[in-house]
């Protein structure tokens, strides 16, 4: 399987959710950043790695934050 193409289904399903106010964009974009870690480690490019981890906790937060909000 092609993590990138993987990555971009998931980026753009991500951001439909996150704009409709769906907590489940959260969920994928973070799932996301892993795969980009993934791919990373994979291509030697490590500077993904520490931007992606960052993403994962405010993506964690935000989650947090909106399944708080909803009834």
């Amino acid at each position: 399987m092609r993590l990138d193409y993987l990555s971009c289904i998931l980026t753009i399903l991500s951001t439909i959710l996150v704009g409709k106010r769906c907590w489940e964009g959260w969920a994928l974009a973070a799932v996301n950043s892993v795969i980009i870690c993934v791919i990373g480690v994979k291509t030697a490019q490590f500077g993904f790695i520490p931007a992606n981890l960052f993403c994962l906790i405010l993506y964690g937060v935000n989650l947090r934050t909106w399944r708080k909000v909803e009834p």
